[in-house]
């Protein structure tokens, strides 16, 4: 189950969604989650489904992979179907005990399962195609106008990377303290619920000290080379856009009108 999350990491290949500027990848991910809102109909959901399909061809990261990362939230998936199936009024269409299933609800909860799915893969496409640090400076860039409200936009920005950076290396020091523990004869699979919370104790307890110690680390390593944030730091790569980030950001309009017609018009 550790393995199978991909939040926070990079696939690292040539593809012309990793060679975009990372403000229109940052630009396009809020858009592309917006837009899952702004529509009820089957031609709203087969507009996102070709635009998503798009990114995941051109963006070379076997669909495999991305896919992986939704084992992790197949509880609330099958949660969210469960209450949409069973609380939606409408027309009835199985009936036992006390609960009814309507099909409003099983089309309700389709839509939401649905919703979440294409959410997590579209956001997901957005860390696995951009590193940390193309990342944060996208967002400094981005937020920089806030920077006139006193807003510590080169903070925020190193913090969310640091946040990414560290999720794959706690997930793999999550797997490695399981493997030492199942090898001194801990047992995570067998009981009911409440053993298997109990069982997670002498997981997070030396995670937590982990994951202390590397933060300590970092501050350390950062005040010794006398890092005071972005302000007036120069980067060996500048960001500038290009013809292509110009082309993409006329290939999100054009979704966008086309799933705001879908709202209106289906």
């Amino acid at each position: 189950m550790i393995r199978d999350i991909t939040l926070g990491q990079y696939y690292p290949t040539d593809s012309v969604l990793h060679r975009l500027d990372p403000r229109v990848k940052l630009c396009g991910t809020l858009v592309y989650v917006i837009s899952l809102f702004l529509f009820q109909s089957f031609t709203g959901y087969i507009v996102a489904t070709v635009f998503l399909v798009s990114l995941i061809i051109i963006s070379h990261v076997p669909l495999s992979f991305m896919l992986k990362g939704l084992k992790a939230i197949m509880i609330l998936l099958l949660f969210t179907a469960v209450l949409n199936a069973f609380l939606t009024p409408g027309r009835e269409l199985v009936s036992f005990w006390k609960f009814h299933i309507t099909i409003e609800g099983v089309r309700l909860a389709a839509f939401m399962v649905i919703r979440l799915v294409y959410l997590i893969v579209g956001s997901s496409i957005l860390t696995l195609t951009t590193t940390p640090s193309d990342l944060t400076d996208g967002l400094e860039k981005s937020l920089g106008w806030l920077k006139a409200f006193s807003v510590p936009v080169n903070e925020i920005a190193m913090m969310m990377s640091i946040a990414l950076t560290f999720i794959p290396v706690l997930l793999e020091e999550t797997d490695r303290i399981i493997k030492a523990q199942q090898a001194r004869g801990a047992d995570f699979d067998s009981g009911n619920l409440i053993k298997r919370m109990k069982a997670l104790v002498p997981i997070l307890v030396p995670l937590f000290v982990s994951a202390f110690r590397r933060a300590n680390d970092l501050a350390l390593a950062m005040e010794s080379r006398c890092y005071r944030g972005g302000d007036g730091r120069t980067k060996l790569y500048p960001l500038a856009y290009k013809t292509r980030d110009a082309v993409s950001y006329a290939i999100l309009f054009i979704y966008l009108a086309a799933i705001v017609t879908a709202g209106i018009l289906f």
